[in-house]
């Protein structure tokens, strides 16, 4: 809220060089920012009384904006890679997706380890979570658990983190 929407009747009121006025009236809080040339700018209003700024609200709102960004610049998004395996895969294979997810994990990414069975391989579900138990007993130096293995359809997952 700026100027006339400000409608508290006492404001904290702090000036353009961010030292403390007091506690007046908004319409008092108003003509000072009018003799200065500036806005009168609600900072907080959940503060009891409401903190008033006298700012130039333009330039106040690109500072707002260009903090915001460096905010957004500065945050991570985690990705979560898939690595796929199969209940008949070979030991050279499994040591090849082992170092991948270990490049992963150092990346900073969640893996989704995720085994599918196909056809009658649906019978042999303790096959394939001995292969999921030995790949992370690979990774257990670099990766912890987040959720167990555990079917979801035809196929059974694990999720996988970096240790901190």
């Amino acid at each position: 809220m700026i100027n006339e929407q400000i409608r508290d009747k006492e404001v904290r009121l702090i000036g353009p060089d961010g030292e403390q006025i007091g506690v007046m009236s908004s319409k008092e809080a108003y003509f000072k920012a009018k003799d200065a040339g500036l806005d009168l700018v609600k900072i907080s209003p959940n503060a009891k009384p409401p903190v008033c700024k006298i700012v130039d609200y333009g330039k106040y709102r690109y500072e707002q904006t260009r903090k915001a960004k460096e905010a957004k610049k500065k945050q991570r998004t985690v990705e979560t890679k898939e690595i796929r395996l199969s209940p008949n895969i070979d030991t050279n294979d499994l040591n090849t997706k082992v170092n991948q997810t270990k490049k992963f994990l150092q990346k900073g990414n969640k893996i989704k380890v995720s085994l599918r069975f196909r056809g009658r391989e649906m019978a042999h579900k303790d096959v394939g979570r001995e292969i999921l138990n030995s790949f992370y007993e690979q990774l257990k130096d670099v990766a912890v658990v987040d959720k167990p293995a555990k079917m979801e359809g035809r196929s059974m997952v694990m999720f996988l983190s970096a240790t901190k």
